[in-house]
């Protein structure tokens, strides 16, 4: 039968997360149950909640996507994980697994729609939706379950599950590596990511960010420059500087400027999500050949690559840990800038809200 689970969801939009029971179904022959210990707070969080992707798809709708846990019980035909294993899932919990994306290990981009750790159609359970990592417990197959390291923090290991992987896949993929100059725009949960993981894989590191507010940070976290982009400046000393730009800001910048720093055969990468257009003048990409792309987060394969250079480079995110009755106190930190750099809810406190009548 069906468990029940202690959670915080929302049961409309622009509404504060409250405490909720919901269902978990029985584990299958090839799923995994697990016991969550830390759930990060992601900014697309705070977007599905505020309706800037759409209504709710359930009520209430539990998010999460950053999740840290250890497994409390396998089906009879599972192989990867064992129960005690310290595991992650992150944005995704299926896929087709049969369309030519999937099959190159890119269930990200499933030609017939990932399903999402919460707020997508289950598959698993026909006219249910799923629900994510702000609650006790989760089960989901074992092929979308990644092994956590030894070695790293499990808590400041919970935001690689999602920021993490959304930052080390384009930058693999761009070649960022010894003898690169990589650009960072922005310096929050994404940003701070981004440096890390830059640095890491060898490249030259400039953090560019609208003020010099965040210059001592910067440095902290290894970035090799800081420039500031406010008065518009360094977007004229900077011409033709970079092989790679990331931008991991939930906001529009302009395309013109930032693709104005780009070398010959550079390319701008977005990861940050913003529901607003930003125009983009073509001609800023006939110059130097330069390329613009977007890049959602990483396959399965990928994620658990990059959980493994996590552990052997030291890489985990600078966080802040919270009991889940202060999310929302923590989305409002958020949306003010207000967080170095990710918020990390404990699990072990999602069994503590009282729900109302």
């Amino acid at each position: 039968m069906p468990t029940t689970v202690k959670a915080f969801g929302a049961y409309a939009i622009r509404q504060p997360l409250v405490p909720v029971t919901i269902e978990r179904r029985d584990v299958g022959p090839h799923d995994v149950r697990l016991d969550i210990l830390y759930c990060g707070i992601c900014h697309s969080d705070i977007n599905f909640v505020g309706g800037e992707f759409g209504p709710l798809p359930a009520s209430p709708l539990v998010p999460g996507h950053e999740v840290v846990g250890r497994v409390t019980e396998t089906g009879s035909a599972v192989t990867r994980h064992r129960v005690g294993d310290l595991v992650g899932i992150g944005c995704m919990v299926n896929s087709c697994r049969e369309c030519e994306n999937c099959r190159a290990g890119q269930e990200q981009y499933c030609l017939k729609g990932h399903t999402l750790i919460f707020g997508s159609p289950d598959p698993a359970e026909p006219g249910a939706h799923t629900q994510g990592g702000y609650s006790e417990a989760i089960v989901a197959p074992e092929d979308f379950v990644v092994r956590v390291p030894d070695g790293l923090d499990p808590a400041a290991a919970a935001p690689l599950l999602c920021a993490g992987i959304t930052v080390y896949a384009p930058l693999k993929r761009y070649g960022a590596g010894p003898g690169t100059k990589v650009a960072v725009v922005g310096l929050g949960g994404l940003g701070h990511l981004g440096v890390k993981m830059a640095k890491a894989m060898g490249a030259d590191v400039t953090v560019l960010s609208q003020s010099d507010r965040k210059h001592d940070a910067a440095t902290a976290l290894g970035a090799d420059h800081y420039a500031v982009t406010g008065d518009g400046s360094a977007f004229t000393d900077l011409a033709n500087t970079f092989d790679l730009i990331l931008n991991t800001v939930s906001a529009p910048v302009s395309l013109k400027d930032h693709l104005g720093m780009l070398r010959l055969h550079g390319t701008m990468v977005s990861v940050g999500v913003t529901p607003q257009p930003m125009p983009l003048e073509v001609f800023s990409l006939l110059q130097n050949g330069r390329a613009y792309a977007g890049s959602l987060f990483g396959g399965i394969a990928e994620t658990q690559e990059m959980l493994d250079f996590a552990a052997e480079h030291g890489v985990t995110a600078e966080i802040e840990l919270i009991d889940a009755q202060h999310i929302d106190t923590a989305y409002e930190r958020i949306l003010a800038s207000d967080v170095r750099y990710r918020f990390v809810v404990d699990g072990a406190t999602f069994a503590k809200g009282e729900e109302g009548p």
